[in-house]
């Protein structure tokens, strides 16, 4: 229990930094653009097929139910608009970005230390984590959001060609219902987008964190890379649990 308490002091003062020095690198695009590079172009695959199996998914499954009750799938749009911008996509994009970030960071990193090139950064008068650290958690922090909103557009979008290609729905009604929802709850999902923001910037550290611990060679590497999988993964469902709970207190 100590050593889990010690364990997340550190991470929290090295996350602290973190963020600092992320901010600081905002006016230096030349640092972070290429790992937004790797983030956000890399996750788009995954985040298309995402959006595509969320939107089909949740249309089957959520018309099946509605058609049992006479005049419910009029609420069918109202439910998956509600369901992808308020929770799955904003955690789809965040687990997206954890699984493939969270490895390449933690690999990455581990490997500049294991090669003393994090020693000779120190040699030289530069600051690790202001060179590696700061630009790789803003470029997280800038991906997750824009993979959030990808995710959102296609898992809309899919259910929409599906109700209107298989469902025999009015589309001009379906897209009322849509715009109708996001207007009605338009505040509790501008809360809800301010979730990809968090996550991005809990990974990016953790996954540099993980990376800049890592020690044993060869072998520090790989575990380098499946703990930051795992700890990233695990914290974007923590901090989502706990935004849910924040995001109703505020809502009412």
């Amino acid at each position: 229990m100590i050593d889990f308490l010690r364990r997340t002091g550190e991470f929290a003062h090295f996350s602290v930094f973190g963020f600092a020095t992320a901010l600081a690198a905002i006016p230096h695009p030349a640092r972070w653009l290429r790992p937004f590079y790797a983030v956000f172009i890399g996750g788009i695959p995954m985040a298309v097929v995402l959006g595509l199996a969320l939107g089909a998914v949740i249309w089957l499954q959520t018309r099946a139910v509605l058609e049992q009750f006479p005049g419910a799938n009029d609420l069918l749009p109202t439910i998956l608009t509600a369901a992808v911008l308020l929770e799955l996509a904003p955690v789809g994009a965040g687990l997206i970005v954890a699984a493939r970030t969270g490895a390449s960071l933690g690999a990455e990193l581990s490997s500049m230390k294991l090669g003393e090139q994090v020693d000779a950064l120190e040699l030289l008068g530069q600051s690790p984590r202001r060179i590696l650290v700061g630009p790789r958690i803003l470029a997280c922090v800038l991906a997750v959001p824009l993979l959030h909103v990808l995710v959102s557009l296609i898992a809309i979008g899919s259910s929409f060609a599906g109700e209107a290609v298989a469902g025999g729905g009015n589309r001009l009604k379906y897209g009322g219902a849509v715009e109708a929802e996001l207007a009605n709850r338009l505040f509790e999902v501008l809360l809800a987008a301010i979730k990809p923001l968090i996550f991005g910037g809990l990974i990016g550290a953790m996954g540099c964190w993980v990376g800049l611990r890592a020690d044993g060679g060869s072998e520090g590497v790989g575990r380098a890379a499946t703990d930051g999988v795992v700890k990233c993964s695990l914290l974007v469902l923590a901090a989502d649990v706990l935004m849910v709970g924040a995001i109703r207190a505020i809502v009412g």
